[in-house]
């Protein structure tokens, strides 16, 4: 089987929106201090370029989650890998992921870091595929809405591939 990558957005489509995005958080948390969260692996490079594009103070932290493998579906269950390294009670958080699709990732997350009593809770991410969504998550921040393919680029991958790739694109598998 190969594999083709077809390009969605281009990179500069993705660092302008990218920018927009930075700007409003911004200005929504103007006069706040953020405390930005990574979900790993996918959304490091978004998080990064979002986090230099912020004009307020960030502090910064990690957690790894899983729910893929190396497939191309989700299984449903939540494996978390590595938790926060900072306590996060009563601090403004802003989860930055990389897509979401089910919601059901985002669920999970979101009931772990609300039992964590912070200020505020506010959801970003660089894709929403909404036409997989199984469970109901409101999100405050959208970089782009795709369709129901699977998507790489720009720190989504596929088998831990195509991470690197500076623009998003959707992966066709096709018959050698």
């Amino acid at each position: 089987m190969k594999e083709i990558v077809h390009e969605m957005y281009s990179e500069q489509q993705v660092e302008d929106r990218v920018s927009e995005i930075a700007a409003q958080i911004s200005k929504d948390y103007e006069g706040k201090k953020i405390h930005m969260i990574c979900i790993l692996r996918g959304s490091v490079f978004f998080f990064s370029e979002l986090a230099k594009k912020i004009t307020l103070p960030v502090t910064i932290d990690f957690m790894s989650v899983s729910s893929y493998g190396n497939g191309t579906e989700s299984t449903g269950s939540l494996e978390v890998r590595k938790d926060l390294d900072d306590d996060i009670d009563g601090k403004d958080v802003l989860v930055v992921e990389d897509i979401i699709d089910t919601g059901n990732t985002l669920w999970m997350i979101q009931k772990i870091l609300q039992a964590r009593n912070t200020a505020s809770l506010r959801i970003c991410t660089l894709l929403d595929k909404p036409d997989r969504r199984e469970t109901k998550v409101h999100i405050d921040y959208t970089g782009f809405v795709v369709p129901d393919e699977f998507i790489v680029g720009y720190g989504l991958d596929y088998a831990q591939k195509y991470r690197n790739l500076p623009y998003i694109g959707r992966l066709e598998f096709v018959e050698d």
